[in-house]
């Protein structure tokens, strides 16, 4: 199994993280009882600037959760053509050459699903296997990733893709004012990327999809999630969620890496979900890696924040960008709802 091409969209309404904490001082100015704790909030998370679904003037009009979504159907649609049809131009292959298509998302709902709304826009075949993937939140992307290549490896003369379009923005609970909240408002973005596989009956550049490994944590559904009510969806977010990655990543990482006869030296581009800076220094410490090691997950948070299962998909695109040498190792990695971890291994 072969990941032959990356795609991404973003919405057009781009904001330096300085306008969008000025709108959230605006907007609870009155409220919240110590403004320059929701600055230090949002200047904590190292997000640059963020992609919003909507112009940021369009949020105040929003009535509800019912408003919300229907922008979030609206958006989801026009950015996850567009992902898909990027990804299929870099495999080189149309949309008739696809057979299945993996739709994730954990910040809007519709019925039908995304992914059959995008049967006509595309178009796609009727005969597409469709299988939407909705609460597995930042570890969609590389469990979709995973899952798509498992129906490669059992059909090898098919063509999978896996599309992931989060539109975080339209999540916001304007009338929360607790820390996970706050927090949350600083560092998700909005935006969409897609992922082609294919099976050893084609002919594909990209790296080849190895192995991978799913692990739950039992007795940990409160570390991260949504409490959804007639507002919407309210974010869980506990700050156990570094100490998860510090208990459990590197055993889960080495138990995995030594079925394959690996070690953590043997790795040569790890594509890491960009969860926060706590995350990220949590991966960094516990797996004694380089500085230079997630850089590329760095950029990404920096530039467009986290895009929950987007992320590490607009990772696997830049180590697609800028390859290591042939025969090089890569391991995706994600963490999020369950609590729960997703490892792929990859030979580019």
């Amino acid at each position: 199994m072969r990941v032959a091409g990356v795609g991404h969209a973003f919405p057009p309404h781009y904001y330096a993280q300085s306008e969008l904490l000025a709108a959230f001082e605006e907007r609870w100015g009155s409220q919240f009882f110590n403004p320059r704790r929701l600055r230090q909030l949002h200047q904590n998370v190292l997000v640059g600037g963020r992609h919003l679904a909507l112009p940021i003037e369009r949020y105040g009009e929003l009535a509800g959760f019912g408003d919300a979504n229907d922008a979030w159907i609206e958006v989801a649609q026009e950015l996850g053509a567009q992902a898909v049809r990027a990804a299929l131009a870099q495999a080189g292959l149309g949309a008739e050459s696809v057979d299945a298509l993996y739709s994730t998302t954990v910040t809007g709902v519709a019925t039908p699903s995304l992914d059959a709304r995008l049967m006509n826009r595309l178009p796609l075949r009727p005969d597409v296997k469709r299988v939407p993937i909705f609460g597995l939140g930042c570890l969609a992307g590389a469990a979709g990733v995973a899952r798509a290549a498992d129906y490669v490896q059992g059909y090898p003369e098919q063509v999978a893709v896996l599309l992931s379009v989060e539109l975080c923005s339209l999540t916001v609970q304007a009338e929360d004012l607790s820390i996970p909240n706050l927090i949350a408002t600083g560092l998700f973005g909005d935006g969409a990327a897609a992922v082609v596989l294919v099976g050893r009956d084609h002919r594909a550049r990209g790296p080849e999809v190895v192995a991978s490994r799913s692990v739950f944590y039992r007795d940990t559904e409160r570390v991260m999630g949504w409490e959804i009510s007639e507002r919407g969806f309210g974010i869980v977010l506990s700050a156990e969620v570094p100490e998860m990655v510090s208990r459990h990543l590197a055993g889960d990482i080495d138990a995995f890496l030594a079925e394959q006869g690996l070690e953590r030296s043997d790795i040569a581009r790890w594509i890491a979900h960009p969860g926060g800076p706590k995350v990220l220094q949590a991966m960094e410490q516990s797996l004694d890696l380089p500085p230079e090691a997630l850089a590329a997950t760095w950029q990404s948070l920096e530039e467009v924040g986290n895009l929950s299962s987007t992320s590490v998909l607009l990772v696997l695109e830049a180590a697609l960008e800028d390859p290591p040498p042939e025969g090089s190792w890569g391991l995706m990695t994600a963490m999020g709802p369950g609590f729960c971890s997703e490892l792929v291994l990859l030979r580019f």
